[in-house]
């Protein structure tokens, strides 16, 4: 289970107990998702340079003393999602390299009475807690100076000592899962100026009151507040604003997954200072349940005039008030993707005197349907260089638009357009028009230097001259299969070309052609790596050598033609062969025989019903029918003849009907003729005799010549007939009366053998 790096994954492999045999070579080994159970002394004893251990997932209730005393060297233990009732200090004393420890997901309830962690001087991040975790203590957190990230998952932590947490002085990001506003009160106290980016997880702040505990939020120095998971009210929106906007060193906000119940009719009025520091907003899949009567967020505009960076994506933002987008004089970054926003709310969003110092606008993942309009709503913005209108369905694309002066990237990727026009802003310096359904490009973009096409239906490659600076093209997943010479004489700045995953004839002198002619230091043709040529290009990516292409490799439709002509051929040859050899004929005796063999070789004389089964044409069915079977069938005594037209089962298969009556009777008679040999049912008749007669070597075959036929027109596929023809003595009917009487005589006694 070890690689060459030595490391062991012994995941998912459902021991019972970690694997004896380890060996101070291993650096990583990964145990996790099995059901070990307890961690023996022994186990890791010789693993004294293994770096990480990953334990997690198991069903760990105990861990003997000394059990991690040689891991000396270890930096990563993860212990999650086990079993263990309390945490020993004695586990963790030799670990003096530990960085990273996790311990969520076990069954403590508390930490213990000491430090678990005072002998962990480099621990740099700590993850514990569980659903059953409700204490902390003074001391839990002893020789813990500074970490980089502290998890807490305290969902029900319901007691905690005050100044628990004081004994660390800096702790870069702190994310904290908890439902008890007073807890969540008395831990932020105590990490007022030690937390960067505090991060708080599955709390609701629903009543007014129980926010006024978070007021001592507002002498915090932390420079990033998130917000995950998390239930805000109208009531509650008031005073966390305030908070928020008193913290001395804030910089930015951060909501995802959140709720808002309510329409933005605050009761109280937000009464706050505007933040001096606050410059980043962002907010992700905020939940309106009644988003269609949010107000205009007025009592909120002065508070954001000094914001550099909002983004509000995923939440059903379908209109920014006008008045609201000429408060934020400072932004320089707006995202506004996957919301509802209209041609004619954009219209209104972005009205003269809004955003007028915004360099980068994303509209994409919206309702945006008119370009020309996009265009001229967004034309007022004199600092716009970044666009990405992307994942619009605009269709048809104008001839003429109004765009931003400045416009040098703009983004129009899946937006549904089959055809480009000079609606393009000339000023553009990158252009992603990908995954639509152009077939051809021919704009003239003279300042253009990097040029996205890919999944589009072009055939050739955009013309050079009227992008002469272009330096990087991406054409793949298009319906390219060769460059000319025309088409590469102009690119005299292309430093990347991505041509992967067309339709190419593979050649590599064209290849050769584009590197010297054109000066084009890296091609991606998306072949295999083997297929490289002599020029210093790079084939996805790897420094190309010399190469011989093979027939199949440079010509795949002639040799898949080839292919399929010839298993044409082989299938006709064999077609022919066939007829002429009969294999119809043995396929279906192959059949029949293994169908009789599920049978007994014989019947037992119970089941004994006929004194013979007739096989006969039915051109002869004359003179079975009104001379023989009378004949026999009124002999005295008479003889009981199986007749396919009487005694054959109505609606069973009639394979099944011939084996089961040759098996009832004890003779088979054949009444050969020239009309015998030429009747298909006669020919399987005569088959299943074969097998089941002749193969046993007894005489319960009677031949009666109707006619006389020479053994020769017997089909010679029946060569056992053919030998009992030509070696035994068969009944022929004799046409003069006087002779008859003889023919029954040895009828009946050939029957009663």
């Amino acid at each position: 289970s070890c690689d060459a790096t030595q490391l062991c994954n012994c995941s998912s492999m459902g021991l019972d107990f970690i694997p004896p045999g380890l060996t101070a070579k291993i650096t990583v080994l990964i145990l996790a998702h099995n059901r070990i159970k307890h961690i023996r002394s022994q186990d890791l004893q010789q693993a004294v340079n293994l770096r990480a251990l990953l334990l997690q997932s198991n069903k760990i209730s105990s861990i003997d003393m000394d059990s991690f005393h040689s891991l000396r060297k270890l930096e990563l233990l993860d212990l999650s999602n086990n079993s263990l009732a309390h945490l020993s200090p004695v586990w963790f004393g030799h670990l003096v390299s530990l960085q990273h420890l996790h311990l969520q997901g076990n069954s403590y309830r508390d930490l213990g009475e000491s430090s678990p962690f005072s002998s962990l001087r480099n621990l740099s991040s700590l993850h514990l807690g569980n659903p059953w975790f409700s204490r902390i203590r003074q001391g839990n957190f002893e020789g813990i100076a500074v970490l980089d990230k502290l998890w807490i998952d305290g969902g029900n932590l319901s007691q905690y000592e005050p100044g628990s947490l004081k004994s660390i002085k800096k702790v870069n990001h702190m994310i904290i899962n908890i439902k008890s506003i007073n807890v969540f009160s008395a831990i932020v106290r105590d990490l007022l100026h030690s937390v960067t980016w505090l991060e708080v997880r599955d709390i609701a702040f629903s009543i007014p009151a129980e926010v006024q505990l978070l007021r001592v939020m507002s002498s915090s120095f932390a420079k990033k507040i998130s917000f995950k998971q998390t239930l805000l009210t109208d009531a509650t929106v008031p005073e966390i604003v305030s908070i928020l906007e008193d913290m001395p060193k804030l910089v930015e906000v951060e909501m995802t997954d959140c709720r808002l119940l309510g329409t933005g009719r605050w009761e109280v009025q937000i009464q706050a200072n505007q933040s001096q520091t606050l410059r980043v907003l962002t907010i992700e899949k905020l939940s309106i349940e009644e988003f269609y009567l949010f107000t205009d967020l007025q009592v909120v505009e002065g508070l954001l005039s000094l914001l550099t960076k909002v983004t509000v994506e995923n939440t059903k933002v379908f209109l920014v008030p006008c008045s609201l987008s000429k408060h934020l004089q400072s932004l320089e970054y707006l995202d506004l993707s996957a919301n509802l926003l209209g041609d004619q709310s954009l219209e209104h969003s972005a009205c003269q005197g809004g955003w007028p110092s915004l360099q980068t606008l994303n509209l994409s993942q919206n309702s945006l349907s008119d370009l020309e309009m996009t265009g001229k709503s967004l034309s007022h913005l004199r600092n716009l260089t970044l666009l990405d209108i992307s994942q619009n369905n605009f269709g048809e694309m104008p001839d003429v638009c109004e765009w931003p002066k400045n416009l040098k990237y703009l983004n129009l990727s899946s937006t549904q357009i089959p055809k480009v026009t000079t609606c393009i802003p000339p000023t553009l310096e990158v252009l992603d028009i990908s995954a639509n359904t152009l077939r051809e490009f021919g704009l003239q973009l003279p300042f253009l230097k990097e040029l996205y096409l890919a999944k589009n239906q072009l055939k050739t490659l955009p013309g050079a001259a009227p992008i002469p600076n272009l330096v990087a093209m991406s054409v793949r997943r298009n319906k390219l299969n060769s460059f000319s010479r025309e088409e590469f004489e102009s690119f005299k700045k292309m430093k990347l070309l991505d041509a992967s995953d067309n339709n190419f004839i593979c050649s590599c002198e064209f290849l050769s052609f584009i590197h010297h002619q054109a000066g084009i230091a890296q091609v991606l043709v998306g072949w295999p790596d083997k297929y490289i040529c002599d020029s210093p290009l790079a084939v996805r990516g790897a420094q190309v050598g010399a190469v011989h292409l093979s027939l199949m490799e440079c010509h795949r439709s002639l040799v898949v033609v080839l292919i399929c002509a010839l298993v044409f051929l082989v299938i006709l040859v064999l077609v022919v062969v066939g007829y002429k050899y009969h294999a119809v004929w043995y396929l279906r005796m192959t059949w029949a025989w293994l169908q009789a063999k599920r049978k007994p070789k014989r019947a037992p004389p119970k089941d004994i019903c006929y004194d013979a089964f007739v096989s006969y044409s039915e051109n002869d069915s004359d003179w079975v029918e009104n001379i023989m079977v009378r004949e026999l069938e009124q002999a005295c005594p008479p003889f009981r003849l199986c007749l396919h037209k009487r005694d054959f089962v109505p609606g069973k298969w009639i394979v099944d009907n011939i084996i089961d009556s040759i098996e009832r009777s004890h003779k088979t008679l054949f009444v050969l003729s020239e009309h015998f040999v030429q009747s298909e049912w006669c020919k399987y008749e005569l088959d299943f005799s074969h097998f089941r007669l002749f193969d046993e070597n007894n005489d319960a075959a009677i031949l009666v010549l109707l006619e006389p036929i020479q053994s020769k027109t017997i089909p010679k596929r029946f060569c056992k007939l053919r030998k009992i023809m030509n070696t035994k003595t068969y009944l022929e009917w004799p046409l003069d009366e006087e002779q008859q009487a003889m023919f029954w005589f040895n009828l009946k006694i050939a029957l009663k053998s």
